[in-house]
């Protein structure tokens, strides 16, 4: 592996062969078989990192980087797609909403599965226009803008072509107007977009954080979880986090930590961000999130103990009033099971929680 990337499942993939497999218009996980929520390849530097650290310790000169090849069948001739596409962007200036209905419904389908589709739509210089109709007075026109977007957002060189294109603000337009699919559809498309750090301040510095958290108060079950999704990647830019509690996001991640809502983990990894701020521990503390945080580490997923752990230990060892509220919780019992049977960030986090915070030595298998 050379060039590793996590996919929307959380598995790990070389990057050259995952994306193959996309290309083909499979958008299932290989290994748990499970419908991707998205196509973007986030890179997985930790793993690149273990594999560099492994060559170097044993002498082993670094594997040449895979290159994504086509598929072993013939690729289709473009020129006839060059023709439709450029057709179908003249009609985008149409002066007839029809027109430009049909036109931007059909590069919607087009940018959907096929990858040399989204590099020819692009080539044609549709995704200004599509930009540009982000703000049609017809929610159809709009709609199907913001969906290609998105669709066009999964090559990677096209995020950097919306970004450059001016297409933040009039995505917030979206959030702010669109029908409650387009609102999903731009929700998604700013996560997509904010995969490429520069763009993680650039959203954040233009507006978009008060629209995606009232979309994960009051949008539709989609719009939560892409607005979570969002959220939790702007969270990582330091500068957001305190946008993100400021925007009232807290409230609603502990309501949505409720199983029944089916977002624990993605709500949970949020505020393990937000917590390694002040502002963020004391609005977990707030809004009643340390039962929550308590009862994740007891009978969440893995992932959902790690990070829930890690939120538990930012508030207590800021906080000694935020320490007793989780000791009263009945914290002890389940971090100290965690401790046995967590993932390794898990018992580090539970290794500091008691033998630096509560000044106990936790036994750690």
């Amino acid at each position: 592996m050379t060039d590793p990337v996590i996919v929307a499942s959380g598995q790990t993939y070389e990057r050259a062969f995952i994306k193959n497999w996309i290309e083909l218009g499979l958008t299932v996980c290989p290994k748990t078989r499970h419908t991707l929520a998205h196509t973007n390849l986030i890179p997985n530097y930790t793993v690149k990192a273990l594999i560099a650290n492994w060559c170097e310790l044993n002498n082993v000169k670094l594997p040449v980087p895979i290159v994504s090849s086509p598929t072993t069948e013939t690729r289709a001739d473009l020129s006839g797609l060059e023709t439709q596409v450029k057709k179908l962007v003249e009609d985008l200036n149409s002066d007839s909403i029809d027109t430009q209905r049909e036109a931007t419904g059909q590069l919607r389908l087009l940018a959907k599965h096929n990858m040399d589709n989204r590099i020819v739509i692009s080539n044609c210089g549709a995704i200004t226009l599509l930009v540009n109709l982000l703000r049609s007075t017809d929610l159809k026109i709009q709609e199907n803008a913001v969906t290609a977007l998105l669709n066009l957002s999964i090559n990677d060189n096209n995020k950097t072509a919306i970004a450059n294109a001016e297409a933040i603000e009039p995505l917030i337009y979206v959030l702010e107007t669109g029908s409650h699919e387009a609102k999903e559809n731009s929700a998604a498309t700013l996560f997509s977009l904010s995969v490429i750090e520069e763009n993680k301040v650039r959203i954040g510095r233009s507006g978009a954080i008060g629209p995606l958290v009232d979309l994960l108060g009051n949008g539709t079950p989609r719009g939560k979880k892409d607005a979570a999704t969002a959220l939790f990647n702007l969270s990582i830019f330091h500068e957001n986090k305190a946008r993100i509690v400021a925007a009232g996001a807290v409230k609603h991640l502990v309501e949505l930590m409720d199983p029944a809502a089916g977002m624990v983990d993605k709500a949970v990894a949020v505020l393990a961000n937000l917590a390694t701020i002040p502002e963020g521990r004391n609005a977990i503390g707030q809004q009643g999130g340390i039962p929550v945080l308590v009862e994740v580490v007891e009978l969440g997923s893995a992932r959902g103990k790690e990070n829930a752990a890690a939120a538990l230990l930012q508030l207590c060892t800021n906080s000694n009033r935020f320490c007793n509220n989780v000791l009263q919780e009945g914290a002890v019992p389940p971090l100290v099971a965690l401790s046995q049977n967590g993932t390794p960030r898990a018992k580090e986090k539970v290794h500091i929680f008691f033998w630096g915070v509560l000044g106990l030595k936790a036994k750690i298998s």
